[in-house]
């Protein structure tokens, strides 16, 4: 698979956005620049006593509407432009969806699966440190992304509390109940994918009941979202991790079982595929929910679904976002489709800010309110404007935050 500069993409969206709106030259060098970019070098002394280095990285990208706000990946591949691409795009998802938020994202270049349990709490600890300077409820609030969870989070928030005295639940969301955390945090953004598959189905004309869906990616995201189709009515026919996909399963609750027991999607009774294979499934609903770039101008041509919703950060290329278009595909792009979790995570730090706790009801309601508002913004401008779904949210995104730079002026 031919992989693209997760940076240029986005520069390349943000360029073509600014044009549609007819913003200056000027609003591009603010917007196309991040506020600030931090790399450290984290030492990592492992279980036998060597100590090893790798490169963290943290990018707050904007800090206009609000603290920036963004996960914290644990992936070999992590790098210093795609952790600025990471933060831009989350920079429009929190200005389309209205929250009070800038964008940021940082990691840790390393696998994982390669940590033991204590060494993965060192590693995290000190990153923690040496990021400490600049995050902080009212700066910059991390939150778990690919390779982390409410583990990790669990240490980050211990770490800044012990440096400042106290405990502070609100530097971190995505913590476990427990410390702070919210109900529906762990399932929101898989329940947000879900519920832009429901729209889009709704504005394509196609019947909820019934309607077929391939889910690229079996992790935090695709997972509960399959769970979500499934509980609306919707029949998923295949999922894949890293390793490739299966189809012919009962259910996703009975291959999740399986997966948690064998640690391996191919279960007795199911037909195996590769994942490109599944990217060119005939079905109703295709939800990339892994990595970035898997629908580029390789496999976009074979894509046979009529919806496609980006579960994952970037999994469409430019290219092949062209090619989709031209096939009439409705895409639902990841700066709306996937902001179910930065909507929870910021339930979860005002929940903190005020110490007074949500119901799960609450939250599922209130998640509701603010993706279907989303929705119906995106919908309504793209079709008043005759663009894509894309073009639309990048519209209604990129343009709140030119007008908060525009109205707050520049010091000095």
């Amino acid at each position: 698979m031919t992989m693209e500069s997760p940076l240029n993409t986005a520069l390349a969206q943000l360029r073509g956005t600014i044009d549609k709106l007819g913003l200056s030259e000027n609003d591009w060098q603010t917007l196309s620049t991040p506020r600030r970019v931090l790399q450290v070098a984290v030492p990592l002394r492992r279980d036998n006593g060597d100590v090893e280095m790798y490169d963290g990285f943290r990018v707050q990208y904007s800090t206009t509407r609000g603290p920036s706000k963004g996960g914290v990946r644990y992936h070999p591949d992590v790098d210093l432009n795609e952790t600025i691409s990471l933060a831009m795009l989350m920079t429009w998802k929190c200005a389309l969806t209205n929250l009070p938020y800038g964008g940021a994202k940082g990691g840790i270049a390393i696998d994982p699966k390669t940590l033991s349990m204590q060494e993965n709490e060192r590693l995290t600890r000190r990153y923690t440190s040496e990021i400490l300077p600049i995050i902080g409820p009212e700066r910059d609030i991390p939150a778990p992304d690919v390779g982390t969870d409410e583990r990790n989070m669990a240490w980050m928030m211990d770490t800044y509390s012990v440096n400042a005295g106290f405990s502070v639940p609100g530097v971190v969301t995505g913590k476990p109940i427990v410390l702070g955390g919210s109900l529906g945090r762990t399932s929101a953004t898989g329940d947000g994918v879900a519920i832009a598959t429901r729209e889009a189905l709704r504005a394509r004309g196609i019947d909820i009941k019934g309607a077929t869906v391939a889910i690229q990616g079996f992790g935090k995201v695709g997972y509960w979202a399959a769970i979500a189709l499934e509980k609306m009515g919707m029949k998923v026919v295949a999922v894949s991790d890293v390793n490739g996909g299966v189809t012919g399963f009962s259910s996703v609750s009975a291959l999740w079982d399986y997966y948690l027991s064998h640690k391996s999607l191919n279960m007795p009774g199911c037909d195996a595929l590769t994942n490109e294979e599944l990217l060119h499934l005939d079905v109703d609903v295709l939800i990339p929910a892994a990595l970035a770039d898997s629908i580029t101008a390789a496999t976009a041509p074979g894509v046979k679904a009529k919806i496609v919703v980006e579960g994952a950060n970037g999994p469409t290329s430019p290219e092949g976002d062209a090619i989709l278009q031209e096939k009439g595909v409705l895409v639902v792009p990841d700066i709306l489709a996937n902001s179910g979790g930065v909507i929870v995570s910021y339930f979860e730090w005002v929940q903190d800010k005020q110490n007074y706790f949500w119901t799960a009801d609450e939250v599922r309601e209130n998640l509701s309110s603010i993706i279907m508002k989303a929705l119906r913004d995106v919908e309504s401008m793209a079709s008043n404007k005759g663009v894509t779904w894309r073009d639309s949210a990048l519209m209604i995104g990129v343009g709140r935050v030119a007008e908060a730079h525009h109205l707050r002026g520049l010091y000095p």
